[in-house]
């Protein structure tokens, strides 16, 4: 597609939080081909959503305050494309995107004082939508916090796909979601990849339901990406691991032996703006993983190597899960996962193995 359609923006006034209520989801059905489906049966959509890499895109993006979302922000701002932030707190989002709020991008609040959803009137005119909303999986479990990280992930995405659904069929933008490859549950042994089965944990169950939400947005295109351990300094996995290599006492994670699948912040947000300018390409699941796994050893001898510190003091399993509860699975426990879709259909990552993401980071390559 050459082309791209403009949406009139100033439609009718924006329902109400009181007026609107989400109807029942539809039954679970595999997120891997329905978006292929509807791709292909809509061809009176294709006006709305995506952008040739020549266009301009109108993204409009939730958990863009997060530690991908910045990034990905700050990218598409870079490109010169219009944002919109989709969020529960529009004062406390600009204090957060401050480069951001003088570049012009809009900020529009969930519920207002007036009752009135903003998010209605945000997505209409954008060419693609991004959901990158969800309460960090890295902080302490206990029960409430299960409920918490299940909330902060539906209720986001229930309220997108209400949003997006709102819209006149013919300017419906893309959607592109998260998820994580928690969805394939933990192995020791098993390869995963896009057309791998659902595991059976809190994390997989997680996932399960979050993909669904997704799914309830009739999009035109709707792309699901099962992200790894995301890495890059000052976030995720690595702002707490640098730390405590730099002070000479770092050392793997439980018995060092678990797969960590994993993604530079760069690739990513490459990956999803690649799903942005080519929705019907990437529409479906794919893995947002480098195509060289690594265990938990590997990452931190990397670090190690690139920070110039040594690898010698484990956290034995039974200390992280006094600290961090069930949470001790993320680092504990893990799973193969590569990017066979993504990768064939051309997305060429940056950094293919942890060693070059790792020393790029540290040393200033990235």
């Amino acid at each position: 597609m050459t082309t791209m359609m403009t949406a009139k923006v100033s439609c009718a006034a924006a329902p109400t939080s009181t007026t609107l209520r989400r109807s029942a989801a539809a039954p679970l059905r595999s997120a891997s081909v329905a978006p292929l489906r509807r791709a292909a049966s809509s061809s009176s959509l294709r006006c709305a959503a995506g952008g040739a890499d020549g266009d301009k895109m109108v993204v409009a993006i939730t958990g863009a305050t997060g530690f991908v979302g910045k990034k990905l922000v700050e990218t598409l701002m870079a490109e010169g494309h219009e944002v919109r932030i989709l969020t529960r707190d529009s004062l406390a989002a600009r204090l957060a995107l401050p480069q951001a709020t003088l570049g012009g991008a809009k900020f529009y609040t969930h519920d207002t004082l007036s009752g009135a959803i903003e998010w209605y009137t945000a997505v209409k005119g954008c060419t693609g939508v991004v959901n990158l909303a969800g309460a960090p999986i890295s902080d302490p479990w206990n029960e409430d916090y299960k409920k918490t990280l299940v909330k902060s992930r539906l209720t986001t995405t229930n309220r997108l796909a209400d949003a997006i659904n709102a819209i006149p069929e013919d300017e419906r933008p893309s959607l592109v979601s998260s998820s994580a490859v928690g969805y394939y549950g933990i192995s020791t042994r098993d390869t995963f990849d896009e057309k791998s089965r659902a595991g059976k944990d809190f994390l997989a169950n997680l996932c399960v339901q979050w993909e669904k939400a997704a799914m309830a947005a009739q999009t035109p295109a709707t792309t699901i990406i099962r992200t790894g351990v995301v890495l890059e300094a000052g976030g995720g996995a690595l702002g707490k691991i640098l730390p405590i290599f730099q002070l000479f006492t770092g050392g793997p994670l439980g018995s060092g032996k678990q797969f960590v699948s994993w993604i530079h912040r760069d690739d990513l947000v490459a990956l999803i703006i690649a799903a942005l300018k080519r929705p019907y390409t990437y529409a479906g699941v794919v893995n947002g993983t480098a195509p060289v796994t690594t265990t938990m050893t590997g990452l931190c001898e990397a670090v190690a190597k690139s920070t110039n510190r040594p690898n010698w003091l484990p956290v034995p399993g039974f200390a992280l899960k006094l600290i961090l509860g069930e949470g001790a699975t993320v680092v504990l426990d893990g799973q193969k996962v590569l990017p066979k879709r993504t990768e064939s259909l051309g997305f060429q990552f940056q950094y293919p193995t942890v060693e070059e993401a790792v020393e790029a980071i540290v040393n200033g390559g990235s």
